[in-house]
């Protein structure tokens, strides 16, 4: 193996240029897609980004790379400021107790639909971000991608009723994603 060029990183550069390395990672392949063609994609006809704003809990996806391990997996985003909307995801890496990990995307709301948005990991690379569906009361959403790669579906409590969640997945089954492929995400049990 050639050793013309071997990093040696310590301490904090190394965090950062692993974590600089999986943004890359996760912008590529996000703004990628498959090559595949597919039957257009429904979007929620109108969300109140206000109400949309808050706190999700990830509980199911196909998921990125960087999900695959994912525990305890939220969705935070703030109130929309001249279209752009901040993100916060946070994740226990490979268990209940893992070591958490926290990722800050940026969103711009498209001009074309409030459903439609552009996600950015890292610049320049924006992923497109497709709210499918979010019911009346703001309870639970799906988000996907036109190319059917990726799908977040997300309750704002970690243990949806479980008929509440297969309903979920049956939206995302219309919509042409394989249910096969849906990878519930554990959360650790409620209190109590």
């Amino acid at each position: 193996m050639s050793r013309l060029f071997q990093p040696s990183f310590s301490g904090t550069t190394a965090k950062a240029f692993t974590r600089w390395t999986a943004a890359l990672a996760v912008a590529i392949a996000m703004t990628t897609g498959c090559a595949t063609q597919h039957a257009p994609i429904d979007m929620a006809s109108q969300v109140d980004l206000e109400r949309f704003a808050g706190t999700w809990y990830v509980v199911g996806n196909i998921p990125t790379f960087i999900e695959k391990e994912a525990y305890n997996a939220t969705e935070v985003y703030s109130s929309p400021d001249n279209g752009r909307i901040a993100t916060t995801f946070t994740y226990n890496k490979g268990a209940l107790d893992g070591p958490q990990k926290t990722w800050r995307p940026v969103a711009w709301v498209s001009e074309e639909s409030n459903a439609l948005w552009g996600m950015q990991f890292l610049w320049p690379f924006r992923a497109e971000y497709r709210i499918l569906h979010v019911d009346a009361d703001y309870q639970t959403t799906i988000v996907g991608r036109s190319a059917r790669d990726y799908l977040w579906i997300m309750a704002r409590t970690p243990h949806p009723d479980p008929a509440d969640y297969a309903s979920l997945v049956e939206i995302a089954v219309a919509q042409g994603y394989d249910a096969n492929k849906i990878r519930k995400v554990p959360h650790n049990p409620p209190a109590g």
